[in-house]
């Protein structure tokens, strides 16, 4: 069940990418709380799945797989769009294709999960801690959905822009920044543990 979520999420952002790209400010706008609703689920996957006591090295590798396409896909459709600029995505993608290159190595070297491979208490908070990955779901949720309205807000509710249009960009761009800012900080820790890792086997090797 909670795979299917999964798989149901990156069926959904299919559409959602696709309204970026429609003349309708309406259908545009109807993205915005498509992204809600993804969120939602990615969300669910992880609850259900424990829940149904459905927990799995399969299924926590499928789930951040699932996020990271949505997460990139989102990106590249947004600088594609000049809603944000390219280095924005190159971030996201170097840095998780060099973390999640190091997660799934030592999830198929040792059959824990990805992010059993952290093991310093600072390591485990930024990482794995439940409080930091609430907290960059929720930015990259917040960045997502306001990206996707700065167009078709404007136009279908002109009266809401009026008041909350500064603000709503403002929030939205911060978002952004701070968005890339934890994925940067989020990442490091798994590269520097997993340098540190390969020292300690090249010395027991001795």
């Amino acid at each position: 069940m909670a795979n299917l979520l999964t798989l149901s999420r990156l069926v959904l952002l299919v559409v959602v990418a696709r309204l970026f790209y429609v003349e309708s400010d309406i259908a545009q706008l109807a993205g915005f709380f498509l992204i809600i609703f993804m969120f939602v689920t990615d969300a669910l996957d992880g609850y259900v799945a424990r829940k149904r006591n459905e927990s799995s090295l399969f299924g926590s590798l499928f789930d951040i797989a699932g996020d990271r396409i949505v997460e990139l896909t989102l990106w590249i459709v947004a600088a594609d769009n000049d809603l944000v600029p390219i280095w924005v995505p190159l971030v996201f993608i170097v840095r998780g294709v060099a973390v999640d290159t190091i997660r799934a190595g030592h999830a198929a070297a040792r059959g824990e999960t990805p992010f059993g491979l952290m093991r310093s208490k600072l390591g485990k908070f930024i990482v794995a801690g439940k409080v930091m990955r609430i907290f960059y779901a929720v930015i990259k949720a917040v960045a997502f959905c306001g990206l996707s309205a700065l167009r078709p807000l404007p136009e279908v509710w002109p009266w809401f822009w009026a008041i909350f249009g500064a603000a709503w960009t403002a929030l939205t761009y911060a978002s952004v920044y701070v968005s890339v800012l934890l994925c940067v900080l989020r990442g490091m820790p798994v590269i520097l543990e997993f340098v540190y890792a390969q020292k300690e086997a090249i010395v027991r090797r001795r």
